[in-house]
């Protein structure tokens, strides 16, 4: 039973790996072929499209916008593509690549951190360890209940405190929720009010974590403080 357990979840990950795998089709192929041509702003307006159609994108289409918009000067939408591939698939070499860019450009919210780095790291591997962790779950779960005539109490509550702490990580260790200031000059609040103290002006392409939503504003962490600025001041990387 156990091996047939391993070989159902074996199969589950594989085809969830392939259902996020980007589509291949006609206009992808001729967004690709205009790129490798040159047509950079033509295959941008077809991988818009494609964006615009598909509810999943590929690291590799992103990258590509990316570089077209950066080509053009248009920074905060290179990094906001940079940061939606980093999203779906994180790497060092995005990250610094976005780092390097924001400090040209003197933007905030691109800490180049040991910290930032090993934040990256587990961001990498955090889905890989979800999977461990409920397959080990399902498995462990599954022989507890056919041995259950058997099995001792201490059993069952080691199994809860591995419950526990898969929660934990689940809950508590999940990825951050970013977002990109698309309009210039845009204000940051010490309230989500138009007559709270203002506290700094933002620049678009600045990167800021969202820690809620209030009506018409998003909290946010500034500086390592509270802060409060208008939803449609605000884009949220997806």
């Amino acid at each position: 039973m156990l091996k047939k357990l391993l070989l159902f979840f074996l199969i589950w990950l594989g085809f969830s790996q392939l259902a996020t795998a980007q589509k291949v089709s006609p206009e992808l192929i001729r967004a690709d072929s205009a790129f490798e041509a040159g047509a950079y702003q033509l295959a941008y307006r077809r991988y818009r499209g494609l964006l615009r159609q598909e509810a999943v994108a590929s690291p590799r289409l992103l990258m590509r916008m990316a570089y077209v918009q950066e080509g053009l000067g248009h920074y905060p939408a290179a990094l906001y593509y940079l940061s939606m591939a980093l999203a779906r698939q994180p790497r060092l070499s995005t990250w610094r690549k976005m780092a390097d860019m924001a400090r040209t450009q003197r933007l905030t919210g691109y800490p180049e951190t040991w910290r930032q780095d090993l934040q990256l790291t587990f961001r990498r591997y955090y889905y890989f360890g979800l999977q461990v962790l409920l397959l080990g779950a399902v498995v462990a779960g599954t022989l507890l209940f056919v041995r259950r005539h058997q099995t001792t109490r201490g059993w069952w509550v080691t199994y809860g405190v591995y419950l526990l702490l898969t929660g934990v990580y689940l809950n508590l260790l999940g990825t951050e929720r970013a977002a990109l200031v698309v309009r210039p000059r845009a204000a940051l609040m010490a309230g989500p009010s138009a007559g709270a103290a203002w506290l700094t002006t933002a620049t678009a392409g600045d990167r800021l974590i969202v820690q809620g939503q209030q009506d018409t504003w998003y909290q946010v962490q500034w500086q390592g403080q509270e802060a409060y600025i208008r939803t449609q001041d605000l884009l949220l990387v997806r």
